[in-house]
């Protein structure tokens, strides 16, 4: 009687299977990093933008208590108030009828300026 042997299977990836699998991976990968790092951007810009409607708040707040926006300092009313991270709102102009506030955020390009008189929230700086 002969004897039989068990057949022997290899089991396992070829190299090919394996370099299409990383080559998957590779334009996966390409496609959503840049998607993932304008998603920061766009956290940081509402951020700024946030940050400076705050800050228009606390100038109209200002201007119930003291009939005007103007301070000795313009810059008085925005001392204790709170900013995101990176972020900087300046108060660059305020006369007895309006204000406009910049604001910038280092984590993006993008700056944002505040206008009373103009109608709020703009693109750009004074």
């Amino acid at each position: 009687m002969p004897t039989t042997t068990p057949q022997r299977k290899d089991q396992g990836f070829t190299l090919i299977e394996l370099l299409v699998v990383v080559i998957i991976i590779g334009v996966l990968a390409a496609i959503a990093i840049p998607v993932f790092l304008n998603q920061r951007q766009k956290a940081a810009d509402a951020a700024t933008q946030s940050d400076l409607k705050n800050a228009a708040t606390l100038m109209e707040t200002w201007f119930v208590d003291n009939q005007s926006y103007v301070a000795t300092n313009p810059g008085d009313q925005l001392n204790d108030m709170q900013h995101s991270t990176n972020v900087s709102v300046v108060v660059t102009s305020a006369t007895a009828t309006g204000y406009c506030l910049d604001g910038t955020n280092t984590a993006s390009d993008a700056k944002f300026h505040y206008d009373s008189d103009a109608g709020g929230l703009l693109d750009g700086i004074c």
